[in-house]
């Protein structure tokens, strides 16, 4: 397919990204079509059955594509625009933004200790643990689990996290908490508001953002038809689609519809590209701001220094909800040419969404085959180069 027709293809009217062109927007087609190529050969090597792309700068969406196939059994189903892909732990960035929205309507600050406002929280020696340090994995619990009756019980989840237990002195490590501290902000979120957090995300989030039908933690049954199946990897010969095959709990109705709001959204790659461009546009998107520029200040800057976060084994520079790139040696999937103000985050094995303050550019990379390192670091740092040497420094501001 010619990639300026796929640019334009599925960018519909209402979209809060009106499309442009390549070009127009400051961008290197050569760079951008090494990197559809690149793709490509990822699904026809087996790699991942499909994958979808979307590239924005300064409000316009300049490429939007999907690549190979949302499910390869029982019956192969192409991915398609309005296929809904699995984020991960890109959802850690959604539940965040809406934290930024329920901070500046003054229901809580960062510095606030949890047990404020989840007074059994303090059991177990977490009474001073801050909404800062849960939010830049900083607090101490990394390896508490939620087990699956609680995803839907929200009363039980409330106990279960309330009942986790310090696995170190909060504030003393950064380290990675997978889903454990975005479980506890979901309770705090439904502590500060009296509502299902998969109800707040959706009303201070996707559906102001315009971004209702490509946006979810908490996948409705009604959209399931649109999911792409989650695969894992099998040793070549055992498994379907030449080492690949169904991730049966990630692809689970409890999983999609539970929501874990560190690790189980579903969206479309512009939906994120979106996302990331109203942070670059100080908080607004299509005529509708969510926050203020100083917010994202506040929330978009690090946090933790070059601390080592020991679950990556490298600086993670974590903001509320992102992380930067930094000025660090390695980084984790934005990209080595990358500025060190871009800033974003990524799904296991799977994905990342990224914005870059100083172009304007956001981008998004969504695959459905959870790959563990070190292909996953080594193509993630690939992709996002191919597309950080695309930009120009021309493209208009409007």
């Amino acid at each position: 397919m010619d990639t300026l027709t796929a640019d334009r293809r599925g960018a519909a009217a209402d979209f809060p990204l009106p499309a442009a062109d390549l070009e127009s927007l400051g961008f290197r087609r050569q760079q951008i079509d090494r990197l559809v190529a690149l793709i490509e050969r990822h699904i026809e090597e087996g790699h991942y059955p499909g994958c979808q792309i979307a590239l924005a700068r300064h409000g316009r969406l300049a490429l939007f594509r999907s690549f190979g196939d949302a499910a390869t059994e029982p019956d192969r189903r192409a991915a398609a625009d309005d296929t809904l892909w699995l984020l991960y732990s890109n959802t850690k960035v959604v539940t965040a933004v809406a934290l930024w929205v329920l901070a500046e309507r003054g229901l809580f600050s960062f510095s606030d200790r949890v047990a404020e406002h989840v007074p059994e929280f303090a059991r177990h020696a977490k009474g001073d643990i801050t909404i800062l340090q849960t939010i830049t994995h900083q607090a101490g619990f990394p390896n508490a689990v939620v087990p699956k009756p609680a995803w839907a019980d929200h009363k039980r989840l409330r106990e279960v996290v309330c009942n986790f237990a310090l696995e170190w002195s909060p504030g003393s490590k950064v380290h990675y908490h997978g889903l454990s501290a975005h479980w506890t902000l979901g309770v705090l979120i439904e502590a500060l508001t009296g509502q299902d957090f998969r109800d707040v995300i959706r009303e201070t989030v996707a559906e102001p953002l315009g971004l209702g039908r490509e946006l979810f933690v908490g996948l409705p049954e009604a959209e399931f038809a649109r999911a792409a199946d989650m695969h894992e990897p099998v040793p070549r010969g055992r498994g379907q689609g030449r080492g690949m095959r169904r991730d049966a709990d990630a692809n689970s109705p409890e999983w999609r519809k539970g929501g874990a709001p560190g690790g189980a959204g579903y969206g479309t790659a512009r939906a994120m590209a979106a996302l990331y461009q109203m942070m670059l546009q100080g908080g607004t998107l299509g005529g509708t701001r969510l926050v203020s520029p100083r917010t994202l200040q506040y929330a978009i800057r690090n946090h933790t220094g070059d601390r080592v976060d020991a679950f990556m084994g490298m600086p993670m520079h974590r903001g509320l909800g992102p992380h930067l790139r930094g000025t660090t040696a390695n980084v984790r999937g934005l990209g080595g040419l990358a500025h060190p103000g871009v800033f974003g985050h990524g799904g296991v094995g799977t994905s990342y969404c990224w914005g870059d303050p100083e172009s304007g550019v956001s981008f998004a990379y969504i695959t459905n085959n959870r790959i563990p390192d070190p292909w996953h670091s080594r193509r993630l740092d690939l992709v996002a180069n191919l597309v950080h040497a695309a930009i120009l420094p021309d493209g208009p501001a409007s």
